[in-house]
């Protein structure tokens, strides 16, 4: 399996001194291409600060970050923006749709700044919603729809243009069980049809559901596992 993501003994260090907090401590990782990862820790355990590595949203303190080859961990601002919007999808718990766009335009946005025509860009927004099932809700605003169908619209939004990378943080933490089982099983049907996903979570069941487990508590990996349970769907 060819490395997409590689962590190479990264700390990241807020308040350096005699206050100092590792939120992330040394840590080492390695995410192939391909692969579907639940990284699992309650609050404080440094997964938000591990997601933002992986995102490119934040540097290490110290330690490498090799993303398809590549040193990403200290490049500048700019050059950080433009690997995730060339290589990372991003789904939020909080949906992060804008309220007066429609889910068409919704989707399209990132295409914007991206550059891409507006034919082409209305072609991937248009699939990308077929993928998630909203083929009816195309001209729907956010307050139009379910929270199930908001994180559709986010799903569609993340993976429009094929990022190698799906990134999905708390993906199902605010809906209810019936919508966060539906959400599953598309970011599941991603990862069948070839994409890497990275799931952060604080849910058990939701981790469950992914091939490899990866626990994070105190700023350190305590476990990396492959699923003895994972079920395809």
């Amino acid at each position: 399996m060819k490395k997409l993501v590689e962590i190479k003994d990264v700390c990241k260090i807020y308040n350096p001194g005699e206050n100092e907090v590792r939120a992330l401590n040394h840590v080492n990782l390695t995410i192939g291409e391909g692969e579907l990862v639940a990284i699992i820790g309650q609050s404080g355990s440094g997964k938000s600060t591990l997601m933002n590595m992986l995102g490119c949203l934040d540097t290490p303190t110290s330690g490498k970050y090799f993303l398809h080859g590549h040193d990403v961990s200290h490049m500048t601002d700019d050059e950080q923006s433009d690997i995730r919007n060339r290589e990372i999808g991003f789904i939020f718990q909080g949906f992060n749709l804008i309220q007066s766009l429609t889910a068409m335009e919704n989707v399209e946005l990132p295409l914007i700044y991206r550059g891409v025509g507006k034919k082409e860009r209305e072609r991937l927004a248009d699939a990308a919603l077929n993928s998630v099932g909203l083929e009816k809700r195309k001209t729907h605003r956010p307050n139009e729809m379910s929270g199930g169908q908001q994180q559709r619209v986010a799903i569609a939004r993340a993976i429009a243009q094929a990022p190698p990378i799906l990134l999905a943080d708390e993906p199902t933490g605010n809906l209810d069980s019936a919508s966060s089982k539906e959400i599953m099983k598309i970011i599941k049907r991603l990862y069948a049809e070839g994409r890497t996903v990275i799931i952060i979570t604080h849910d058990p069941g939701i981790a469950a559901q992914a091939k490899r487990i990866i626990t994070i508590s105190d700023g350190m990996i305590q476990s990396d596992i492959i699923n003895p349970d994972y079920k395809e769907d």
